[in-house]
């Protein structure tokens, strides 16, 4: 079992930048494999960034370039820098955590940029 829990969104001009976080309260967090994922009003939930237990990383093409997710695993953290953000990235951000078939939500948090 897992909690997420997100913070660091907000408002913010395009071309500006903001970094989110998501901290795990679960003792196997360095076995999660970890995401980033946003839905915009009206939209479907689409992941924007993901890094798995072994580091590796994956962007969705939107992003590339632009965004960044790391993770900390002593201190239960996964983070998405998110650099020259456009009015398009305007959405609701959620972290999820997944391991074996087990998959955990945080319960977002909203980005909104504004041009």
């Amino acid at each position: 079992q897992a909690q997420l829990v997100e913070s660091g969104g907000g408002l913010v001009q395009a071309g500006g930048s903001l970094r989110l976080s998501c901290t795990a309260s679960t003792v196997r967090f360095s076995g999660l494999s970890l995401g980033w994922y946003r839905q915009a009003s009206g939209n479907e939930r689409n992941v924007v960034a993901a890094i798995l237990n072994s580091g590796r990383t994956h962007y969705a093409d939107s992003v590339k370039g632009r965004f960044n997710i790391s993770r900390d695993n002593a201190k239960h953290k996964v983070y998405l820098q998110m650099n020259n953000l456009q009015p398009e990235d305007t959405a609701v951000y959620y972290c999820k955590a997944w391991i074996g078939t087990g998959e955990y939500w945080g319960q977002g948090t909203r980005v909104t940029v504004s041009s």
